[in-house]
């Protein structure tokens, strides 16, 4: 089994979105274990984006992210990672696969629904970042 993590930006939550993508989640084999809703201050958004800081998308990223709740998610099944990434589809929503969670429902390539991590290493940083290991069950 391996894990993932997975953020359900603000943009979806505003939108009532979180039900829905929750359910295409579940009803691809993901077993979420463990979920919280939180709103992250722009600190807490800058550190968790820090490998971006020197890119020109940064500040609006950080700004976006930190605009409105969010749900935290670590999901777990076999090829987690991959099968997550494909489940939401490209960054750029325009660019996405039909049935999708970024096809679906992103607004733009900024406002586009849903985060996930893109590697292991990655994905052990992400989920530290929010969780404990107490948290993940």
């Amino acid at each position: 089994m391996e894990r993932t993590f997975a953020i359900i930006k603000p943009d979806a939550v505003e939108r009532n979105l979180s039900e829905e993508i929750l359910e295409r989640i579940e009803s691809q084999g993901f077993k979420i274990v463990a979920m919280k809703r939180t709103l992250l201050s722009k600190a807490q958004a800058e550190g968790f984006y820090d490998v971006h800081k020197e890119r020109p998308f940064f500040p609006s990223m950080t700004s976006t992210m930190s605009s409105g709740p969010v749900v935290l998610l670590v999901l777990e099944k076999e090829n987690a990672i991959a099968d997550w990434r494909k489940l939401m589809g490209a960054t750029n929503p325009a660019d996405a696969e039909a049935g999708t969670i970024r096809k679906d429902f992103a607004e733009n390539i900024e406002r586009n629904s849903v985060h996930g991590s893109d590697a292991t290493e990655t994905a052990a940083f992400e989920m530290s970042y929010f969780f404990s290991q107490t948290e993940i069950h």
